[in-house]
């Protein structure tokens, strides 16, 4: 009986370090699991209601829904977040033409633009946008100020956020 006794006791007493372990290491749990990290500025979700206008460019906001069908050309605030909401990376440059770097980093990661592949979120869109000064690639609620269009955290960005369409 005694045997029991101290048996029972001590079951009860592990069960009970377990609960307190469990209950320390759940109020430390920080709970962002949504919020992933990664290359480049989390933005916050621009809404219609926002008193602020949006940033040029934007990587979030209410749009219509307006598709991509070329890049290498300036493409309409629309149509630029309908490629961000749908998973697109969009890296925006202020040249004439997309720098030659550029061009290599979409056809590595995505392959040359494609309409289809635009639509189903899977493709690096190369966009002219005049006043952006410099490189900036956008994924929806994501913005990296590149250093030039060589720079390394390009590549990442883009790896890590193309596809990743809009929750």
């Amino acid at each position: 009986m005694r045997r029991v006794v101290i048996v029972v006791a001590t079951v009860l007493v592990a069960a009970g370090a377990c609960v307190a372990l469990i209950a320390l290491l759940a109020s430390r749990d920080s709970g962002q699991v949504a919020e992933s990290s990664g290359p480049g500025v989390l933005e916050p979700e621009r809404t219609s209601d926002a008193p602020a206008p949006p940033e040029d460019p934007p990587t979030s906001g209410p749009h219509r829904p307006e598709p991509v069908e070329r890049d290498a050309a300036e493409l309409t605030q629309d149509q630029l977040l309908e490629a961000l909401s749908q998973g697109n990376v969009v890296i925006a440059y202020d040249a004439a033409e997309p720098p030659a770097e550029l061009v290599t980093l979409q056809e590595e990661v995505a392959g040359p633009f494609d309409p289809q592949l635009a639509a189903a979120g899977q493709a690096v869109i190369l966009a002219r946008r005049p006043g952006v000064g410099g490189i900036v690639a956008l994924a929806w609620r994501r913005k990296l100020e590149a250093s030039g269009p060589d720079d390394p955290a390009l590549r990442e960005f883009t790896e890590a956020y193309l596809g990743q369409a809009r929750p």
